[in-house]
């Protein structure tokens, strides 16, 4: 079956943040929207597949179910996206696929967990105030230098289904500040029957009319007019806006805030926008809009997803946020990116086109897969915003910012000592980030666990050894010593977002992402297509297969 495109429908809105460079900050929770009505009928049927099939699926009488997401193909095939709970308790790793036919019979299912939800009891043995000390001790390990943490973390019981037998557990998200006064948070899975520590991470998934641009030079807007003035507001992408958030910060406890930094909507006189220099605060905007649309359009007009939710509702912007601040991250909780200046040493303002695809890609993924932010799929969440983000700047086809490989080559200074912050040909070339899959990938942070994804991608689309791309010299070897040919980036966009609206869960990892991409490249180009052979070898090339 070959599908040259595939339209996503979000039903429902996961609470998740995303960010650049590994640091840690505010977390998790999951928000419920109504079913579409177009989709209603798909979606009794999957409920009706998994009643039926409930054995094979480990679906059980003590589960319930939500609709996350429903993507659907142009010959009417459906895929809906479930997410379980237990006994009331939200199951980590209980997200399901349950696939449908044109005619809306039952093809089959991709679940993250392999066993049912069942625990034993759903009574915790220790006491929660427990958890919330031990994540409040592992924010402080994992964010160097002094923090200080934020008292009243509030932690919540889940099934942690992720892998192997299933278990009661806090989940708690530590929050504070760091010796700037950013905000960090640090999510933490605690066994609800030892106390022993399960599994941590950082809550922000990371990278960092016309208009005078830093990076891009001058580029196009489409604003609002509003009396006399103009408003940095897209009517045509679901309203987007671009505010300042006045170097001020947000004040949260966990994916609970307090108070936001504020996102003041830019306006102008003339509708020329930003000078090009630092010097004018709506420079930056100019940045950070264009990055917004350019991703938009290229999700829009290359997969047929309308918005990053796929609802047509825009996000909006923050910039010039907190003091020096040297990242910039997606939310969930307040549907936006926000951006900060960086210190002008390591970082320039973290505005560029590649770092805007990356981090509005981690809402896509919060939308479809959910990849856990931990282990291999950490790395593959990570890896599928480096992977987004390198096409939207190649979709651009911007002549002051060309497309690469890549990856926050526009943001670094001299004090960072590379020219780039990553690297898709070679990963280890920025000392950190693995070329080859091994069994300790998953130990690694996930910025560096995603090299293996990165090195994948970019052989499948152009290739191994040395060549020079749109003018720049990659020299990309493989792990297996084979000699691999490239299909283009317009293939390697088309088969990693399918598998990762339609085929991966939370827990894929490096073995189940093979997986996921070659029944992709089956659905877009068939089973004995080049394109199939070319995924196959290029997973092998990176030793996962």
């Amino acid at each position: 079956m070959r599908i040259p495109r595939s339209t996503a429908v979000a039903t429902a809105v996961a609470v998740v943040a995303g960010a650049l460079v590994s640091v840690a900050s505010p977390a998790a929770g999951a928000t419920d929207r109504p079913t579409p009505g177009p989709q209603a009928a798909a979606v009794a049927r999957a409920e009706a597949a998994m009643a039926s099939h409930a054995a094979q699926l480990g679906v059980t009488e003590r589960q319930s179910s939500s609709v996350r997401d429903v993507v659907t193909d142009a010959d009417g095939s459906r895929h809906v996206r479930f997410d379980r709970s237990y006994a009331g308790l939200p199951v980590l790793g209980g997200d399901l696929v349950v696939h449908l036919g044109p005619d809306g019979s039952y093809r089959g299912a991709d679940r993250a967990a392999s066993t049912d939800l069942a625990v034993p009891s759903t009574t915790p043995s220790v006491p929660k105030e427990a958890a919330a000390a031990q994540a409040n001790g592992e924010l402080v390990r994992a964010v160097p230098g002094r923090t200080t943490v934020q008292q009243g973390a509030q932690p919540q019981l889940v099934v942690d289904a992720r892998s192997g037998k299933p278990r009661l557990a806090w989940q708690t998200t530590a929050s504070g500040t760091d010796y700037l006064g950013n905000p960090v948070a640090r999510t933490v899975l605690t066994d609800a029957r030892t106390g022993a520590r399960i599994d941590a991470w950082d809550g922000l998934e990371t990278a960092a009319g016309d208009g005078a641009s830093l990076y891009g030079g001058t580029v196009p807007l489409e604003t609002t007019a509003s009396g006399s003035s103009y408003q940095l507001k897209d009517p045509t992408r679901g309203n987007t806006y671009t505010g300042d958030a006045a170097n001020k910060t947000d004040l949260c406890f966990g994916s609970i805030c307090f108070s936001r930094a504020p996102a003041t909507l830019f306006t102008d006189a003339d509708n020329h926008w930003g000078t090009g220099a630092n010097s004018d605060r709506a420079t930056a905007a100019v940045d950070a809009q264009y990055g917004t649309n350019t991703t938009w359009d290229y999700y829009k007009n290359v997969h047929g997803r309308s918005g990053i939710a796929g609802d047509g509702k825009g996000s909006y912007n923050r910039v010039h946020y907190g003091s020096n601040y040297n990242n910039a991250f997606w939310q969930d909780s307040c549907f936006c990116m926000t951006y900060g200046d960086g210190d002008g040493s390591t970082f320039g303002p973290l505005v560029s086109l590649d770092v805007a695809g990356h981090e509005m890609s981690h809402g896509v993924t919060s939308r479809s897969a959910k990849l856990n932010y931990s282990g291999e799929s950490g790395g593959l969440n990570e890896a599928t915003s480096d992977i987004m983000g390198t096409l939207v700047e190649w979709y651009a086809a911007n002549a002051s910012d060309p497309g690469d490989y890549l990856i926050g080559e526009e943001i670094v200074q001299p004090g960072f000592g590379k020219p780039a912050l990553r690297f898709m040909d070679q990963p280890s070339r920025d000392t950190k980030s693995a070329d080859c899959w091994s069994s300790s990938v998953g130990n690694l942070d996930v910025h560096y666990s995603s090299g293996v994804a990165n090195h994948f991608a970019y052989l499948l689309a152009e290739g191994s050894g040395a060549k020079v791309v749109n003018g720049v010299s990659y020299n990309s070897p493989t792990c297996n010593g084979s000699t691999v040919g490239g299909i283009g980036r317009d293939a390697l966009g088309k088969v990693w977002y399918r598998a990762l609206t339609v085929y991966m869960t939370s827990t894929t990892n490096y073995s189940g992402a093979r997986t996921a991409t070659l029944k992709a490249a089956t659905d877009l180009y068939g089973a004995g297509s080049a394109e199939y052979a070319a995924v196959a070898a290029a997973w092998s090339a990176v030793n996962v297969g």
